[in-house]
This record gives structure tokens, sequence and C-alpha cells, in this order.
């Protein structure tokens, strides 16, 4: 019996990889770019779907008060700039997907707009755009703000900010440039025309200086975990990123995005949302036991862990008591990742979430190749698709072994059972998400 095939991403970011393993890494300086490029044809070479660079917009001083545990381990800088590296990556691979997160509070739509399109031409019709609203008071204050707009807000605004950059990504028509050199005619003018868009929160008159891309308009990526969010990426979104909260946890939200989507009048079939997992292989099952053992028991590890969680969540965890529930919290910030790390109601101390926050809720991705392929093929029955966004282990930076075990360990495995594609047979990222 043919099996449903689910899809493949990688989350990772333009951050410094495993400095202090140099065997297996660019030893802590991959700025060049040649670390990110090698990385982005091995996921090719295993027919990932694509590639997500995610982003945020300035160093954290939420845990503990300082920048003192974003830096020192490389948490929330040094983080480089997507979109050169998204160019990068498209120009030297020729299937794989390029995802690029822009945030539409750093980027005036037409902006954003104008930089999507070029991207795509690099990318020949692979690029995507992962659409954030940002999350974080700080990031805020990068921009002239005092602090971010509550989160209806944002999102209402990014209904209008994506309503506004299609409409610049339709200002030209898809045959509009002719090259007709009998008439000296490089663009026919009367198919290129302004939008005049005048909404609550953006005014632009368009059209966009650029020539039509290979897609018309990005693929569009987006996580969403509040029910705000969650109906935005229901409304908008070509694949979405969830956090992983076990297999009950992944079938409602994955069942709850796609009620949205048919609320919105679009078919749910057409929205991939891939769950974030972080596999932790071994040649054994001990291996891999062992393996997570070091990660848990390394010097700060705890440190590392809550210093990420309060950057997103813009809450401060040192203040909690590690051997105690954490209290009920709320945020402006990533309220679905607060919630899934912190398992409400689960009885819970602090320090058993954070030892639990490598595996997020699926405990079969610790150990062989094979035994984490039959678990992802259970889940994927389980939950109904659409696929996995593979990222590092928590608190760790990535290096070449990670990926290797990864696209020549946990990939092969899973082509054996019929689970992934084993090759690419669209050209763009959009007809290849929506390929199965």
């Amino acid at each position: 019996m043919t099996k449903k095939k689910f899809h493949l991403g990688w989350f990772m970011n333009y951050t410094p990889d495993e400095w202090e393993q140099p065997l297996t890494s660019a030893g802590g300086q991959p700025w060049d770019g040649k670390f990110f490029i090698d990385w982005a044809q091995q996921l090719e070479r295993a027919c990932f779907d694509y590639i997500m660079i995610e982003d945020t917009l300035m160093i954290s001083e939420t845990y503990g008060g300082t920048a003192e545990a974003y830096l020192k381990h490389a948490i929330m800088g040094p983080k480089h700039d997507p979109a050169p590296l998204a160019a990068l990556m498209g120009a030297n691979t020729s299937k794989l997907g390029v995802v690029a997160t822009f945030s539409t509070m750093a980027y005036p739509p037409f902006m954003l707009a104008r930089l999507c399109n070029t991207l795509d031409h690099i990318c020949k019709g692979r690029f995507g755009w992962n659409i954030v609203t940002s999350g974080e008071n700080l990031a805020a204050q990068n921009f002239g703000m005092d602090e971010l707009p509550p989160r209806q807000d944002r999102y209402d605004m990014a209904d209008e900010y994506v309503e506004l950059c299609k409409q610049l990504w339709g200002s030209w028509d898809q045959d509009a440039v002719v090259l007709d050199r009998a008439s000296n005619t490089y663009v026919d003018y009367k198919k290129v025309r302004p939008i005049n868009f005048n909404g609550k929160f953006f005014k632009c008159r368009g059209p966009l200086n650029t020539a039509p891309s290979p897609q018309g308009r990005p693929a569009f990526v987006q996580a969403g975990g509040s029910p705000r969010g969650r109906k935005f990426a229901a409304m908008t979104a070509d694949s979405i990123i969830a956090p992983s909260a076990g297999i009950k946890g992944n079938k409602a939200y994955r069942d709850d995005v796609r009620a949205n989507a048919e609320k919105a009048g679009r078919n749910p079939d057409d929205i991939k949302v891939l769950f974030l997992i972080q596999p932790i292989l071994g040649e054994t099952m001990q291996q891999a036991q062992d393996a997570l053992a070091r990660i848990q028991n390394s010097p700060n590890y705890i440190e590392r862990t809550l210093a990420g969680r309060s950057a997103t969540s813009d809450i401060d965890f040192s203040q909690f008591d590690l051997d105690k529930e954490l209290p009920p919290l709320t945020t402006n910030g990533e309220q679905g990742s607060l919630d899934a790390f912190a398992q409400w109601g689960s009885g819970k101390t602090l320090r058993q979430l954070v030892m639990e926050n490598i595996a997020r809720g699926m405990e079969g991705l610790v150990g062989t190749p094979e035994s984490v392929a039959d678990y992802m093929e259970q889940v994927a029955h389980e939950v109904g698709g659409d696929g996995f966004l593979i990222t590092k282990p928590q608190t760790t930076l990535v290096n070449r072994k990670y990926i290797t075990e990864i696209c020549e360990g946990l990939v092969p495995a899973l082509q054996r059972r019929g689970l992934v594609r084993t090759e690419y047979t669209k050209k763009t990222l959009r007809e290849t998400l929506r390929e199965f």
C-alpha cells in the first residue's frame, strides 16, 4: 500500500555554529556564508522542501536583566541579516526552497515586497517569506517605539500589510515584460499599474518597480501559536511552523488550523503544517540516550534554556524557583511557544519543564535513525500530516556532524519507508509544497 508522503524543512539561524567543536564546525565565524551554502546543498541532496532562516531584531536583556547570558552563549547574537544569506543559498542550489524571516514591524511594505521579489528571482522561484510581527519590546525600541502594539493590533496590521504586498506583487501582469525588439519595448506599460492602497495602517501608491517574479509572490510561511496567530496563519500561509506538543496536541493544532482555513474560504490541503522537532540520533538507542544526557547535564543547559524562553516571551524566568510550578503567565510576545513550554496544568516543576524541553513532548525522537523514522511515521499517520521542520536540539549550536546524521541517517530511513520525497519534480517552492 502506498503511504502518504510528508514534507521536510529545516529551521535555522544566521548565528555562530558550534564554535567549541572546531573539527565539525566553521570555528564560530561562519559569516562569509560558505558553511551555510554547504548546509543548503546537503539538504538539497536529501530532498528537503525548504531551509528557513529565523531572525530577531534585538539582543535580549530579559533573563536576569542583562545581555550576559545571550552573548556568552551566542543565544541572541551575533545574528546576521537573513536576506543576503538567502540570496547566497538560493544562488548555490537549484531545487531547495529558501525561506527568510522578515518582520512586518521592520520593513515598509513596499521595500519588503521589492526585496522578496528580488530574492524570488535569485532563487528562481524557490523563495519564501516567513511572516513575523516581532514579539519583543526590545526589538520595537530599535525601531523608534517604546513597546510593541498589543498582539491583536499587530495581527490586524499584519493582515493589511500582507494584503498591500499582494497588491504590489500584482501591480505587474506576469507577461508585462515583453522584450519586443521590433518596437524597442522592454515592458508594456499598459500591464503595469498603481495600486493606490489606502488602508487603516498603510498607504502606498505603487506600482512595484521590480519585474514580476517566477512565483508571482513568495511562498508564505508563518508561525501562529495564539488563537489570533492561528487565524492569521490559516488565512495566509502556505506552510505553518508549529511547536510540537505530542500527538494529541499536534492533531488538535492542525485540526484547528484547517477549520480556520475553511472558514476563510481556503482549501485546508493547501496549507502544510510542519511541526518543529529536534531529533537526537545514535547508532544505538543507548548512544542516543547518552547524547541527550550530555546536553541535559551540560553546565549551562538550564541557563541557556531559560534565557532562550525569556527572550521569546519577554518574561524573566530567572525569577522563578526551579523546583516549583510556574504561576499562570501571559505575554505580549510568543504566547504559543510559552504555552507549549509551560504545559499548563501538568503539575510539573520548572526544572522538569527545562529537562523535557529538548524533545518538546515527542520522546520518540531520541534513538536510532530507524526508531526515529518509525516514530515520525506514527505521528504523521495519527496527526494526519503534513510534515516536520527539523532544528538543532535546544541549547546547542549546529555542526556538520548533526546535519550529516539527519541528511545521511534519518532521511534515508524515511525514504526507504516511502514517507518523504526522493527527488524534486516541481520548479517553485509553492508547487513543491502542494505536490502532496
